[in-house]
């Protein structure tokens, strides 16, 4: 297809409906925009203000921005589905490779996988990883100079390491992951075509493959790992299938590293422009539990989820039909005004725990414990580690509405001297 083509037809398919809504409701959401990857809270705000609950041309959906709206919707598993079958004419799924996963599926199919695979998430089990994390911290903090990317040096490596030990991944594979992890979590993004695209299903077919080895090999011999306790698990007579069992791996790995490196990657670039906070975490560290909290809900890793209507209701003044999309903007509902006074104010002081960012409902983020511990260890080492934390180049966000998160973050960093942590 030539240029002019090409132009005329994203005109048709972008810009006319893009112009249509605007003399609608004075506002537009445009996932292409790229104000939306530097930037997007502007946006969120002009939609909560002026249309909160959105009928977007271009996704054939709507658009909820506002805290309660998307709270009650992330809630109700009866009214509301994840599985994109259940949708009328869905134009916008940022989720349709992972149909077969727990992120896209219903109860009780959801209720019977997550209970497999949710024992080595509980709070009990991820309390028996600190040890590790702590050492995986310190030695990746002692192999960096004055200056490093945050990224590929420290946030990337992290949950890589703690993943693939859990999966029993020999040490040599670890940075294959890295890089299947990468490419599969660019499926999740919308405009995802041509070599990109091209390259995320060769990642996500050789991840497969790979991981497919390794199920058949903890067959023949199981091991002390994640793996092979999820072949031998066994809940009410339900075990899960070949094709759950590969599902779900894949998921653990890419949600779980793309979470915690955006969530690291976020928040210290926040830090280094709010100086004055790090060193209140510096010299306060009761308070990181409520930073990680404050960080997760100031610019939150991930910024969208989707449901689809089981049924005919009324949210918000508005008409939801049954079948009909709905995108759930997280990044905009923890910026709401009516839940969190100043909300573009980053507050260690605040109360409570209502952000949104690991979900809500049945499909709460399973790892959220695990990136709760690897994030809070992290934080807390690099800060002690590091007097003075200063960007060495201008951090730039990928082109991502999804997952929120740093192509990379260079930084020159000054250690703290003896005299100084005592």
């Amino acid at each position: 297809m030539n240029k002019i083509m090409r132009a005329l037809l994203r005109t048709v398919l972008v810009q006319l409906p893009l112009a249509r809504e605007r003399m609608e409701s004075g506002v537009v959401y445009n996932p292409l925009s790229p104000k939306m990857h530097s930037d997007p809270y502007p946006i969120y705000r002009k939609l909560r203000e002026k249309s909160p609950i959105h009928w977007s041309r271009l996704i054939n959906g709507w658009i909820f921005t506002r805290h309660r709206d998307v709270d009650v919707v992330l809630r109700d598993s009866k009214r509301f589905s994840n599985d994109e079958r259940n949708g009328t004419n869905v134009r916008f799924n940022p989720y349709a490779d992972e149909a077969r996963s727990m992120l896209r599926i219903d109860p009780p199919d959801h209720t019977r996988m997550r209970s497999l695979v949710g024992k080595a998430f509980s709070p009990r089990a991820v309390a028996e990883l600190k040890p590790r994390v702590e050492e995986i911290v310190d030695e990746l903090l002692a192999g960096l100079g004055d200056s490093f990317d945050v990224l590929d040096d420290f946030a990337y490596p992290l949950p890589i390491i703690v993943i693939a030990e859990m999966l029993g991944v020999p040490p040599e594979d670890r940075d294959r992951f890295k890089g299947w992890s990468s490419d599969v979590a660019q499926m999740l993004e919308p405009g995802t075509s041509g070599d990109d695209a091209m390259q995320a299903g060769r990642s996500r077919a050789e991840l497969t493959l790979y991981l497919s080895d390794i199920v058949e090999a903890r067959r023949v011999a199981p091991q002390t790992d994640l793996i092979s306790a999820l072949i031998a698990a066994e809940e009410e007579g339900d075990k899960l299938t070949r094709e759950e069992l590969l599902s779900t791996l894949i998921l653990l790995l890419v949600a779980g590293n793309e979470t915690t490196k955006n969530l690291i990657g976020n928040g210290l670039r926040t830090l280094i422009q709010c100086p004055e906070l790090s060193q209140q975490l510096r010299d306060n560290p009761d308070l990181m539990d409520a930073a990680i909290e404050e960080l997760l809900r100031f610019d939150s890793p991930v910024q969208l989820d989707r449901r689809i209507a089981l049924e005919d209701m009324e949210i918000g003044g508005q008409k939801i039909r049954k079948g009909q999309s709905i995108l759930l903007l997280i990044g905009a509902a923890n910026h709401d005004p009516d839940e969190f006074d100043d909300p573009g104010r980053l507050d260690f002081a605040r109360t409570g725990q209502s952000h949104i960012s690991f979900g809500r409902g049945v499909h709460h983020c399973l790892g959220a414990p695990l990136a709760r511990l690897e994030s809070k260890i992290a934080f807390r080492k690099i800060l002690e580690r590091f007097s003075d934390i200063q960007f060495d180049r201008p951090p730039v966000f990928k082109d991502h509405i999804v997952l929120r998160g740093l192509e990379s973050l260079p930084v020159r960093v000054r250690r703290r001297r003896i005299t100084e942590s005592v």
